[in-house]
């Protein structure tokens, strides 16, 4: 049945293609359609209040000058497949490229944090099991204790993710150190569609092109590969000059602005 059906469907392209006009007006690709691929992208609130409020807000901490006693930091973090091969892959050699066959076995999922100074061009990427509020509130507390132990206070940029919260401290730990670790931090949060607006999710993008790229079926042999492409990445030095303004903001994202 299935083979009758795609003979039927030939060959009534065949049809219209000598009929000339209709298959030139079905045929996406003749019409500059190219429905195998796509793009994606975030796309904002129109006249949005509280987008814009938080847009300013970040764009203003971007702008603030390099202050060693008061570091701007971004984090991001992502979902991540713990994936092997089903059979082992056929190696390269000359005139042979890699083989690898499409079936996978999982092995679970974990979570990987990215931490980013942009100002420094520092990294730091690593990766847990879960991402849990306990997660997130050892992730601060390596931040502020090993990452920046002299700092008065970490500028902090990120999603509103709901383990996100000076609360999550007060879970992981107990009342004086959750209050010690929250008064060196200041927390500013990207608007919702705004993801483009955190530098985090720049490097996690890099991380995932650079490093992801392939299987990977242990945690601990991904955070090696991750140690690896932070400890090369750092070693560049690489900073990230954000140009975009509050100024620019408001003349090329007008339409973002409530009218008043």
């Amino acid at each position: 049945m299935v083979v009758a059906v795609a003979g039927e469907t030939c060959a009534a392209h065949r049809r219209a293609s000598a009929a000339g006009s209709l298959h030139d007006r079905s045929d996406p690709e003749k019409r500059g359609l190219r429905p195998h691929l796509k793009k994606c992208w975030t796309i904002p609130p129109h006249a949005n209040g509280e987008f814009v409020a938080r847009m300013e807000d970040v764009l203003e901490v971007y702008h603030r000058p390099y202050d060693l006693q008061v570091p701007v930091v971004c984090m991001d973090e992502k979902p991540y497949q713990l994936l092997g091969h089903a059979r082992d892959p056929i190696p390269a050699r000359p005139g042979q490229d890699l083989k690898e066959d499409s079936e996978y076995v999982r092995h679970g999922t974990c979570s990987i944090f990215v931490w980013a100074e942009p100002l420094a061009g520092r990294r730091r990427v690593d990766a847990r099991p879960r991402r849990t509020r306990i997660d997130w509130a050892a992730e601060i507390d390596e931040l502020l204790t090993i990452d920046y132990p002299d700092a008065a206070r970490v500028v902090l940029v990120m999603d509103n993710l709901n383990t996100h919260t000076l609360g999550s401290l007060y879970e992981a730990f107990e009342p004086a150190k959750a209050r010690a670790l929250a008064e060196r931090l200041e927390l500013h949060f990207t608007p919702k569609h705004g993801s483009w607006l955190n530098i985090a999710e720049i490097e996690l993008s890099r991380l995932t092109r650079q490093c992801l790229d392939r299987r990977i079926d242990d945690l601990d042999i991904l955070n090696s590969e991750l140690a690896a492409w932070q400890a090369a990445t750092n070693a560049d030095q690489r900073q990230v000059d954000w140009q975009f303004s509050t100024s620019d903001a408001r003349i090329k994202l007008r339409h973002l602005y409530p009218q008043l």
